[in-house]
């Protein structure tokens, strides 16, 4: 399973759309866009998951830098989420 990790997103691109565009080079588990919490507007990037590494990679080299609404994507694999500090609320 490889996590890919799909920033520089316009605010318009869907789940639907970052999954068509994955699924042009495999199996797609999931695609996801970021949204904000209190607007529901997305934060410009996204997720997606391929079960098949080959597929992964090939998918992440054509992707990155790729032209999609007129904004050049950032495509990689993505890091864990690193350990943050806790917040709370008082």
């Amino acid at each position: 399973m490889v996590n890919i990790y799909v920033g520089n997103l316009s605010y318009n691109t869907t789940e639907d759309d970052l999954r068509t565009m994955f699924e042009a080079h495999g199996k797609v588990d999931r695609a996801s866009v970021v949204t904000d919490r209190m607007t529901g507007r997305s934060k410009g990037f996204g997720f997606v998951e391929m079960p098949n590494d080959a597929e992964a990679k090939a998918a992440i080299s054509t992707l990155n830098d790729k032209d999609m609404d007129g904004r050049k994507l950032l495509v990689n694999e993505a890091r864990p989420k690193a350990e943050r500090p806790r917040r709370d609320r008082y």
